[in-house]
């Protein structure tokens, strides 16, 4: 089986050019921001730290192909990166430092592609995380100065902290009765919203998070953490990995539950 260590070192890299990029800019009097068409904002620092990333991957792996949240994909062949340059503009452009640069390697298989690599930095909170298939989950400054990362054994949802984004999208499809049904039963509840959740699962420092819509780039890095950490990371229709359009993850122990609250029940 492949190691993928020199993917992860080359994924380090390329994280230490985005923060540098990103935090150039951040709390920018001059940030310029734009809307997409699905009404999302965008920065020049999203932009920026996309084209970089994209840049370094041209030259240090030319074959693979790249996807990402600005530019779309490029390339073709058995293994892609997955790239989010931020993840969590609404706060980078507001001056809220929960912002981080998600960039994945994925490799095709069954189902479609899965993720063995994943790095999430978040360089306003000082923070990163990242996994190797095999390998474990590690938060740190670099490779050589990380802690290993495990997720919490929490297993009665009365204990339980749970973490989520915000309640409108669970309103729009339907989820809603059921996800504040899961709010009265855990011990506790917090929105930080975007990435932070999930590491803070492989982190063991909460133990259930879920968001009702999102994109591959926004899950490709977060999945492989979060179960290289001993945890569970799923669709909320139960398919392992970041392929449903939304995510459930938990320390593996109380992810069925999880599921079934937030699943519309008839």
């Amino acid at each position: 089986m492949p190691d993928y260590l020199d993917d992860l070192r080359l994924a380090h890299v390329l994280a230490d050019a985005a923060d540098a990029a990103t935090m150039d800019r951040f709390k920018a009097l001059d940030l310029k921001v734009e809307t997409k068409p699905d009404m999302t904002p965008v920065s020049e620092a999203d932009k920026a730290a996309e084209e970089l990333i994209r840049g370094q991957l041209q030259r240090a792996r030319p074959r693979d192909s790249v996807l990402g949240e600005e530019y779309g994909t490029e390339g073709t062949g058995p293994r892609r990166w997955v790239i989010d340059p931020i993840d969590g503009t609404k706060n980078y452009i507001r001056g809220v430092p929960v912002w981080a640069t998600l960039i994945s390697l994925t490799e095709a298989g069954e189902g479609g592609y899965h993720p063995v690599v994943g790095l999430v930095s978040a360089p306003a909170l000082g923070r990163r995380w990242w996994a190797a298939k095999g390998h474990g989950a590690f938060t740190g400054r670099n490779l050589t100065a990380a802690s290993r990362l495990h997720v919490s054994g929490v297993g009665k949802l009365s204990d339980a902290s749970f973490a989520y984004s915000s309640l409108s999208g669970w309103e729009e499809q339907g989820r809603l009765d059921g996800f504040l049904d899961l709010t009265r039963q855990v011990w506790r509840t917090r929105a930080y919203g975007d990435f932070w959740p999930y590491m803070m699962v492989a982190e063991g420092s909460i133990d259930i998070c879920a968001e009702p819509e999102l994109s591959l780039w926004d899950m490709a890095a977060t999945a492989i953490v979060v179960t290289e950490a001993g945890g569970a990371f799923t669709g909320l229709d139960g398919r392992p990995g970041p392929h449903s359009g939304n995510a459930a993850a938990s320390n593996g122990l109380l992810h069925d539950e999880l599921l079934a609250y937030l699943n519309p029940r008839h």
